[in-house]
């Protein structure tokens, strides 16, 4: 790994309390081309970004469910991260926002109580993910622990058509700059 260490919240997260969250939840999904391209998905929950790498990324339409496996939580400073993590290093390649916005929590249920039952019910307010949409813990004996269900409800930010579209176009590429992303800083 040529010294790089794997990206982990737990080895640099400051005490429990001290993370300054935001006025409103933020979410953001990156756009990840490592060894394949994915998409990750994280939500604010508790002053960390909660992650799910998504292999076929977020959809607005109800009809497909996402296979979200569970990663290591981010530091809050990794929303913003846009670069190319340096060969030899965890997960490297080309990160992009594909999308960002904020999180509501149904009647202000907040996401650590539905996080501990294993089922999370939010709405999403970003540029391309708006409306309700529900992650699911997988049970069974065949799961690990970190499989989950990504799935997007019926409401009027449905689209039956959706197709995914690559934020990484080959213009976008170009501009980015090799960089260590804020959770291998240390």
């Amino acid at each position: 790994m040529n010294g790089i260490p794997r990206m982990t919240a737990r080895r640099a997260l400051p005490p429990a309390g001290s993370t300054p969250m935001s006025a409103k939840p933020i979410f953001v999904v990156h756009e990840h081309h490592a060894s394949r391209r994915h998409f990750d998905l994280r939500l604010e929950i508790a002053g960390v970004l909660k992650s799910w790498a998504v292999p076929k990324g977020p959809s607005l339409n109800p009809a497909d469910k996402r296979l979200a496996v569970l990663v290591d939580d981010h530091l809050m400073e990794y929303a913003k991260y846009e670069g190319i993590i340096p060969a030899g290093g965890y997960g490297a390649g080309p990160v992009v926002i594909w999308d960002e916005g904020w999180i509501e929590w149904p009647e202000g249920s907040g996401g650590e109580a539905q996080w501990d039952a294993g089922s999370l019910k939010f709405v999403l307010h970003g540029t391309r993910l708006r409306g309700a949409f529900a992650l699911v813990k997988m049970k069974g004996p065949k799961t690990t622990g970190k499989e989950w269900l990504l799935m997007k409800k019926r409401d009027e930010a449905a689209d039956d058509r959706f197709s995914l579209e690559s934020a990484l176009t080959p213009d976008r590429k170009a501009s980015l700059k090799e960089r260590v992303p804020p959770c291998e800083a240390s």
